[in-house]
């Protein structure tokens, strides 16, 4: 970004969000669950509506690329970074609300909702159906975005109607029937909308089955999947008719490395940060990963990590 366009910037997001919510040459290794990505010039922390509103305006307005992130957990940054600004809609933004109505319960939650804490006060509140999304990583915004799913279930299931905003800044509410969900997509991201609120509808249930149900499939998902080491969760989507953990281990390609990146030993699906892998080293892992998968039985793998900066 060139220099008097980037102070301009500076002061605008300063003066919208907060000094204290403005960082500035900020390395995005910190801000992803790959801990990997080079340094981009604005990240700020909006912490309600009016100023996502404003900021996307604004941007919009003056040719200003950025880019919208919650948790960081399903993202590859480039080791150059990203010339732009990024907007995080997480904790700062990220209340909830839980009435419980005739209907059972409606829950009101902002797009940086962790999916964790946000699944802990729905058991605590003793509604039922967000179980399977209670592990599942980053944040609800995320989640709707791209239908996120685990162990059976779908957000899909449980979304009763999303507030988001287009590229323009206009404030835009669908109900579920307009959000088109299919597999790990939805109307959000076809349109390139933002999330800023979800409504969710679940079901009264008995505390401590719900709580017993998460804690099972919490134990299946550290039983099963790299939870301790650096990785952006599952890297391919699944193939129709097959999976894709289990393509990339008949290849034969379990510990394969490329620089400090590897095919986890514990879950074939996921690509982890051995401690010092780049985005490039992902890059070239996860190509070489599609290339053989379809030398081997004639598949093709499409990412599911997102990738900004390249």
């Amino acid at each position: 970004m060139e220099s008097h366009l980037l102070d301009k910037t500076i002061k605008f997001v300063t003066e919208t969000v907060g000094e204290d919510h403005v960082l500035e040459s900020e390395p995005m290794r910190e801000h992803t669950t790959f801990q990997i990505g080079g340094e981009v010039p604005v990240f700020c922390k909006p912490q309600n509506k009016e100023q996502i509103l404003k900021l996307i305006k604004y941007f919009n307005e003056n040719s200003i690329d950025y880019y919208v992130m919650g948790n960081g957990s399903n993202l590859l940054v480039s080791d150059a970074g990203f010339d732009g600004v990024i907007v995080q809609l997480l904790d700062d933004y990220s209340d909830t609300e839980i009435v419980e109505d005739g209907q059972g319960f409606k829950v009101s939650a902002q797009a940086g909702a962790r999916m964790w804490r946000l699944g802990m006060k729905i058991a605590e509140a003793g509604a039922c159906g967000f179980e399977f999304a209670t592990g599942i990583p980053g944040t609800i915004g995320g989640a709707v975005m791209m239908n996120a799913g685990a162990y059976g279930g779908e957000i899909k299931d449980v979304v009763d109607s999303v507030t988001v905003c287009d590229r323009q800044g206009n404030e835009i509410i669908l109900e579920k029937d307009e959000l088109e969900f299919g597999y790990r997509t939805s109307a959000v991201s076809k349109k390139d909308y933002i999330v800023l609120e979800v409504v969710l509808r679940l079901e009264k249930g008995d505390k401590t089955g719900i709580r017993e149900r998460i804690d099972e499939l919490t134990e299946k998902r550290n039983n099963k999947q790299p939870l301790d080491v650096p990785s952006a969760g599952s890297t391919f989507k699944r193939p129709e008719g097959y999976y894709a953990a289990k393509l990339i281990d008949d290849a034969g390609l379990r510990g394969l490395k490329v620089g400090g990146a590897m095919v986890s030993e514990k879950h074939a699906g996921f690509v982890v940060n051995t401690g010092n892998a780049t985005a490039e080293d992902v890059i070239a892992l996860t190509d070489k990963i599609k290339e053989k998968v379809f030398e081997y039985n004639g598949v093709k793998l499409e990412l599911e990590v997102r990738k900004l900066g390249f």
